[in-house]
C-alpha cells in the first residue's frame, strides 16, 4: 500500500521514509492538506497529515468520495480535524497521544530566556559590531515565580526546569499532578497565577473551554513585567488583545510559538509576499516579542518518536487493531 503524507518539511521527510520502509510506500508532499489539495489524495486509502492541515468538513467528503478511509495525524493535536464528520464517513483517524515533552518544554524556556535577555536584539547588534550593552538589561529569574498554565507532561518538564533555576511555581489545572506538588508548586486559581506569576508558560490543550484562555481581561491581570510564553496552541491567547497591551508598553517580553491564524502562513515561505494579517504584521514589530514558527516539537527526538508512532497507527489501522492513539476507530 502506498500512503500520501502531506505537509512533510525537509528534515523531516527522510525520517517518515525511513520509518515506513519494509512497512508500506510513503508519498511525501511539501504541501498542506486544504479543500484546493484534497483531490490529489484520490486512490490512496490511508493519508498522513499534520497539524497545519484542514481537514473540515469540505476536505473529508473529498477524501472519502476519493476512497480515503483513514487519516493519520503526525501531531497530538486534532483541532484540524472535524471528528464528527469523519465517523459519519467511517474514516478511521488516529493520532500521537505521546512524544518527547522535553522538546516542547525546553524550546518554551529558550523563548522565556531570548526575551528576557535581549538575545535577538543582541545578535543583531553584534552583526553591525555594535557591542553597546542599553537596552539588554534582563532580570535573575531565581527567586522569581513561574506560573504554568497546564501541568501534564510538557507542562510539568517545564516545571522541572523552573525548579532547577530556583523559582517559585504555581499551576493551574483540571487535576493536580503529583510530581509538580513534589517539586513545591502551589495549585491557585488561573486569576491568582497571572496575578502572582513573573513569567507565565501556557501548556493546555485547544479545545472549546480553552479557547482564548489568555483574554483581554486575563492579559489585564497579569503584571506589567510579565513575561508571557506560548507554546502549546495559538487559539489560547486573544492576540489583538495581546497586541492592544503590547502598544500600552506592558510586559517584559513575549514568546510566541503559536499564532491563532498561523495556518497558511506557518511552516510556508512568505517573504516575497505582502502579509494581510494586520495582527501578525504588528505583533512581530514589537522589540519585546518574539515569534518563532511552531517548531517547538521540532527535535530529531520528538519528530522521531511521532513519526514511529504514526507507522504503528497505519500498522495497527490494516491489522484491525485500536491503541490509544484512535480518535475515530475504525468501523
Amino acid at each position: 500500500m502506498e500512503i500520501l503524507a502531506f505537509g512533510v518539511q525537509a528534515d523531516e521527510k527522510p525520517l517518515i521514509e525511513r520509518a515506513f520502509a519494509g512497512h508500506h510506500e510513503i508519498r511525501c508532499l511539501d504541501v498542506f492538506l486544504n479543500q484546493d489539495t484534497a483531490p490529489i489524495a484520490a486512490g490512496y486509502e490511508v493519508i498522513c497529515t499534520s497539524v497545519n492541515c484542514d481537514l473540515d468538513n469540505r476536505v473529508l467528503q473529498t477524501l472519502a468520495a476519493g476512497g480515503t478511509q483513514m487519516v493519520a495525524q503526525r501531531s497530538t493535536g486534532f483541532n484540524n480535524i472535524d471528528l464528527k464528520v469523519a465517523e459519519r464517513l467511517a474514516m478511521t483517524v488516529a493520532r500521537v497521544s505521546y512524544y518527547s515533552p522535553y522538546s516542547v518544554a525546553e524550546f518554551a524556556w529558550t523563548l522565556a530566556m531570548a526575551v528576557n535577555r535581549r538575545v535577538v536584539r543582541a545578535s543583531i547588534r553584534t552583526r553591525d559590531f555594535d557591542f553597546r550593552l542599553d537596552g539588554l538589561m534582563g532580570r535573575d529569574l531565581h527567586g522569581r515565580t513561574a506560573g504554568v498554565l497546564g501541568t501534564g507532561k510538557i507542562g510539568e518538564a517545564f516545571a522541572r526546569i523552573a525548579h532547577g533555576f530556583g523559582m517559585k511555581l504555581l499551576g493551574w489545572d483540571i487535576a493536580e499532578n503529583p510530581a509538580c506538588l513534589e517539586l513545591g508548586m502551589s495549585y491557585v486559581p488561573k486569576e491568582q497565577l497571572l496575578a502572582e506569576s513573573d513569567l507565565v508558560s501556557l501548556h493546555v490543550p485547544l479545545m472549546p473551554a480553552t479557547q482564548r484562555l489568555i483574554d483581554a481581561d486575563a492579559l489585564k491581570t497579569m503584571r506589567d513585567d510579565a513575561i508571557l510564553v506560548n507554546s502549546s496552541r495559538g487559539g489560547l491567547i486573544d492576540t489583538a488583545a495581546l497586541v492592544t497591551e503590547l502598544r500600552a508598553g506592558r510586559f517584559t517580553g513575549v514568546g510566541l510559538d503559536v499564532y491563532e491564524a498561523e495556518a497558511g502562513l506557518f511552516f510556508l515561505d512568505k517573504s516575497l509576499e505582502a502579509i494581510a494579517d494586520d495582527t501578525l504584521a504588528r505583533l512581530v514589530t514589537f522589540p519585546n516579542v518574539l515569534v518563532t514558527s511552531h517548531q517547538a516539537y521540532y527535535t530529531e527526538d520528538a519528530v522521531g518518536q511521532i513519526v514511529d508512532a504514526t507507522v504503528r497507527n497505519v500498522l495497527d489501522y490494516k491489522a484491525g487493531r485500536r491503541s490509544e492513539n484512535v480518535l475515530v476507530p475504525r468501523s
